[in-house]
């Protein structure tokens, strides 16, 4: 009976590990999908989903603007998220919505199915297409590429960047050209592992006023020092110590 008893107890804690883990769920450990095709819901302007599975019962997302976080568990052919948490970031109405609104899809328990490199997630009005981000968009070269600025970050908010403001950086070598929303820029930018650090920078002397002076003055604020530096397939994240940083994307 004892032994039996044992038994019972080891069976029900493996059958438990493999809810989380185990099994349909182990396919996804390590991967990171990134959003091809949306139904039922449309996308804010310049975003693009992206949930990854950085270890057994564990999920990740993104839906424009705050990091979500939560675990994850499979039943069956659906997938079940609980304790969902969130960054704290301020950003723009679009994009808030957009957060609390994977979040409720994902709580909701869609079905997911599984081909190759494609996952596809399904609740009752909407469909999530995904591909493997390794198979579709691996990381782009810091250098040139033409990085077009998308956010404006400030502590805890970021802001998108005003339609008609075409702000971008460019990385030669170690240096830094681009356009800073109203005048030209160029400076120094010396990469080293996971930051950049930035001198001398000089912009042209047009005056500026309205969104193309506000996005220079940021813009140059961030660029200031060694700032942090994150690549994430098209997607690049420039943060000062002071608070100030960039998200920007990739030109096609």
């Amino acid at each position: 009976m004892i032994m039996r008893s044992g038994l019972a107890v080891t069976l029900l804690v493996l059958s438990a590990c493999s809810g989380l883990g185990g099994g349909a769920g182990s396919q996804f450990v390590g991967r990171t999908f990134l959003s091809t095709e949306v139904t039922g819901h449309t996308l804010a302007d310049s975003t693009r989903l992206q949930l990854a599975f950085p270890e057994a019962g564990k999920l990740t997302a993104q839906a424009g603007c705050n990091h979500l976080f939560g675990d994850v568990s499979f039943d069956g052919d659906h997938m079940k998220v609980a304790e969902m948490g969130s960054t704290t970031l301020g950003c723009d109405e679009a994009r808030h919505k957009q957060d609390a609104w994977l979040s409720a899809f994902l709580k909701a328990g869609p079905k997911f199915t599984v081909n190759g490199d494609e996952l596809v997630l399904t609740g009752e009005t909407e469909t999530i297409k995904l591909v493997d981000k390794s198979a579709s968009q691996p990381d782009k070269p810091l250098q040139g590429t033409k990085w077009m600025v998308q956010s404006l970050v400030d502590g805890q908010s970021a802001g998108s960047v005003p339609q008609g403001t075409p702000a971008f950086l460019r990385f030669d070598g170690e240096t830094v050209t681009g356009d800073a929303g109203c005048n030209q820029l160029s400076g120094k930018a010396v990469q080293t592992p996971g930051a950049i650090t930035f001198s001398d920078l000089k912009t042209t002397k047009k005056a500026c006023a309205g969104d193309g002076a506000a996005v220079e003055a940021a813009m140059l604020g961030a660029l200031s020092g060694q700032v942090t530096a994150k690549i994430d397939g098209d997607l690049l994240e420039l943060r000062n110590a002071n608070g100030k940083g960039l998200q920007l994307r990739a030109a096609p």
